[in-house]
């Protein structure tokens, strides 16, 4: 689908990650509700969710709270797009927060971290990205991108000047670079995706333009010839119109960033899981664990994720295991 087309339920996935969090259920009009819930139950739901964390996951978690919340009248959410690390070092660890989305696993030091305030993870997987190498347009000095030069482009030990010095057939340009900060987990798995591996064990050049706000990415590449950038496939795929997303030849040829080459497997190394972490005593409260069990069943739901959002959905039996894990958690919290 392109980003201006139409999904399912009649709006763009432009629109919607435009205004995601800020027009409400209008965006999802046409949206169901939870099946988990009779109407008696539907109507006593009430309370305040707080999510923070990922911006890659921020889509996502904006269009189950909005669907949620059209049938769920009395529960608010408060939503913050703070990074994966920034979100559990900051709200979620501390205790702050019921949620925290990931573009990567917990960290040993964020355990801990959260172990200190009595506030235990969950790890629940709710999609998988496609993370997306983005340049102008009108870059057309450049067709496809090679790991190897990747890992050149980006490392603080190599940290070349010109494009020049990383392939002689590309122009003798200054190097421009767009991309999430270190708080990001979409930084943190670039790290270990590109800069390490293959006997690599590069550091993340420092001298970028980096920023937890997609869009900023987005204009900065879409502004100059020269300027490439990375972020999540959702924020690609509904600007297509302005920048370009390079295949990857991850040593067997060149693959293009898609939902089906990333479902396929073929789209390495940068496809990806995506998670949130919801807080195990958070889900002793109706409101909380109800809305986990929707988010949870809509993991395989094709329409928002992939239409909508643009990320590939969970398959029945990697749902049914989330929500194995999910319902486990909330009989332990509530004993």
């Amino acid at each position: 689908m392109e980003g201006n087309e139409p999904g399912p339920d009649g709006c763009s996935r432009r629109r919607f990650l435009a205004g995601a969090g800020a027009v409400g259920a209008a965006a999802l009009a046409g949206c169901s509700r939870n099946p988990n819930l009779e109407d008696d139950e539907t109507a006593s739901l009430s309370g305040t969710i707080d999510i923070a964390g990922s911006s890659t996951v921020f889509p996502l978690a904006t269009a189950f709270s909005e669907m949620f919340g059209r049938e769920n009248g009395g529960v608010n959410f408060n939503l913050q797009s703070t990074g994966s690390g920034g979100g559990f070092a900051n709200h979620f660890c501390p205790g702050s927060t019921d949620f925290n989305n990931a573009s990567r696993p917990i960290r040993e030091a964020e355990q801990a971290q959260c172990a200190s305030n009595d506030v235990e993870p969950v790890e629940l997987t709710v999609a998988t990205d496609a993370l997306t190498v983005i340049v102008n347009q009108n870059a057309d000095w450049i067709e496809k991108i090679t790991v190897e030069e990747l890992a050149t482009i980006w490392s603080e030990e190599e940290q070349p000047e010109t494009w020049a010095a990383v392939n002689d057939d590309w122009p003798d340009e200054p190097v421009e670079l767009y991309g999430p900060s270190d708080a990001s987990g979409t930084y943190d798995y670039f790290i270990e995706a590109i800069l390490h591996g293959d006997d690599r064990e590069l550091s993340h050049r420092r001298d970028y333009s980096g920023t937890e706000q997609d869009r900023t990415i987005l204009q900065g590449v879409e502004g100059s010839e020269f300027a490439m950038g990375y972020l999540g496939f959702a924020y690609y795929s509904t600007n297509q119109d302005t920048v370009r997303g390079l295949p990857i030849d991850n040593g067997d040829g060149p693959v293009e960033p898609s939902l089906e080459n990333a479902r396929s497997g073929e789209y390495e190394p940068l496809t990806r899981p995506l998670f949130t972490y919801p807080k195990l005593s958070a889900l002793a409260e109706d409101h909380v664990a109800e809305f986990a069990r929707f988010w949870m069943e809509n993991t395989t739901n094709e329409g928002v994720i992939a239409d909508e959002v643009g990320y590939v959905p969970l398959d029945e039996e990697t749902k049914q295991a989330q929500m194995d894990t999910l319902e486990q958690a909330i009989t332990e919290a509530r004993e």
